[in-house]
């Protein structure tokens, strides 16, 4: 009978070390590995026959050897990306060696037959769509703030008029530069009167501000639901800008009728797991003060006071002791 759990992460990875560690102290056989090192460090071999719906065979790193059959399940965390191993070739070489290696490896890793997924990564895909996130929230009854993409600065202008103060994210994080920096955009209020041409270069992402009197990170383990309130010291429209360590927690009961549509929305997308973001407007208890912010399909979890429980809710999802979906 499978019983590995298969960890596709790259090697810093603290989250997936509590998931593995927590896995450990169960006696759950787990084989970690990063895609990105297909090569020596990361060999395979898969096979398909007429009549056989299953590919068999082996995945080897320098520490583990794993029969594809014996895999339950498969933690997909945040594996490098399979340029990173092929960066030191010329570009026409480097993107084919990586698409080769997605789709060969990739494609074996993300079709193992009978194995649990939290998440699979089309899964992720499809849930990480700003556009299609608000349409099944306002689809489920959620509360949404009024939102336009565009790069008409016209349309861009009137939605300010009517529904102004707004405010401006990005449906993207910042990519590395060239010298391997990461950074952020924050979301932030914008004056409408900034507007100029240059915003039909790309999409944007306007909202009408929300009146918050607070935030809320939900996350969802399969039928596990975790929820803390969360406050900057300063006030910051976007906490995520500060110093995390600097939050103001509290733990929150999230109200039935929100919870019953964070289910449908993860059965939805075909997610185990997921970080819901909310703007409270009022009482917590009020299903009507909760704003349906955005959704990570792969969020971080790490920083909050209930991880030691998120870390065991995985572990039991990853173990199998418990239903993931509904």
């Amino acid at each position: 009978m499978a019983s590995t759990v298969l960890v596709v992460t790259a090697l810093e990875d603290v989250t997936a070390d509590w998931v593995v560690s927590a896995l450990n102290e169960r006696a759950v056989p787990v084989v970690r590995l990063d895609p990105a090192d297909v090569g020596p460090d990361l060999t395979f071999a898969a096979g398909i026959s007429p009549g056989v719906a299953a590919w068999a065979g082996s995945l080897r790193t320098t520490s583990r050897e794993v029969e594809l059959g014996a895999v339950a399940a498969v933690y997909y965390r945040r594996p490098t990306p399979y340029a990173a191993r092929f960066e030191h070739l010329p570009p026409q070489q480097r993107d084919f060696a990586a698409a080769e290696a997605r789709h060969g490896l990739g494609g074996i890793l993300n079709h193992l037959h009978g194995a649990l997924y939290v998440n699979h990564p089309l899964a992720v895909t499809r849930a990480d769509f700003k556009p299609a996130q608000l349409r099944l929230a306002a689809q489920l009854g959620l509360n949404i703030p009024p939102t336009l993409i565009t790069n008409d600065v016209e349309a861009a202008r009137k939605f300010a008029a009517h529904h102004g103060p707004i405010i401006c994210k990005t449906f993207r994080g910042l990519p590395r530069s060239d010298d391997g920096q990461t950074g952020a955009i924050w979301t932030q209020a914008v004056d409408p009167d900034d507007f100029d041409d240059s915003l039909a270069v790309t999409a944007h992402l306007f909202q009408a501000e929300v009146p918050k009197t607070g935030d809320v990170r939900v996350t969802m383990v399969g039928r596990r639901v975790f929820a803390q309130q969360l406050a900057a010291p300063d006030g910051a429209l976007d906490w995520r800008r500060g110093n995390w360590d600097e939050l103001i927690h509290a733990p929150i009961t999230v109200p039935p009728p929100i919870e019953a549509a964070l289910h449908s929305y993860r059965a939805a997308f075909g997610l185990v797991f997921g970080c819901f973001d909310f703007a409270l407007t009022g009482d917590g208890d009020d299903p009507d003060h909760w704003t349906f912010i955005e959704c990570n399909p792969n969020g971080q979890w790490g920083w909050l006071p209930d991880a030691p429980a998120i870390t065991e809710a995985f572990a039991d999802i990853l173990s199998r002791t418990e239903a993931a979906l509904p």
